[in-house]
């Protein structure tokens, strides 16, 4: 078993930056894929940014690519997720998901392990 725990939300203007960190704990995290996904209310879990196992492949949403930046840290068995030129549009509910799957899917149902999620607030 596997938990995550994320950090880092928060209430920012648009044009700003945030750091959203997802630690885990109960196994090392250095053989899983990692994904950030989000959520608006009402609406499906969207992905937004997703790393393999030694960081070696990441891959972003159309929307996020060129502003956020997924990283992974074995070491400190923690991945972060920094989100930069932030707009009000990325409003939502941020979560980390794991598995220990080598490939790195962008849909939700191929990450069994999911954290409780951090809000993300981006004022206009």
């Amino acid at each position: 078993q596997v938990q995550l725990v994320e950090s880092g939300g928060g209430l920012v203007q648009a044009g700003g930056s945030l750091r959203l960190s997802c630690a885990a704990s109960g196994r090392t995290f250095s053989s899983y894929t990692v994904a950030w996904f989000r959520q608006v209310a009402g609406k499906e879990r969207a992905f937004v940014a997703a790393i393999n196992w030694n960081g070696g492949s990441t891959k972003y949403a159309d929307s996020v690519s060129g502003r956020f930046t997924i990283s992974k840290e074995n070491t400190k068995n923690t991945v972060y997720l920094q989100m930069s030129s932030l707009k009000p549009e990325d409003t939502a509910v941020y979560y980390c998901a794991a598995d220990q799957n080598p490939v790195v899917y962008t849909f939700p149902t191929a990450y069994v392990y999911w954290g409780q999620g951090t809000q993300v607030t981006v004022s206009s």
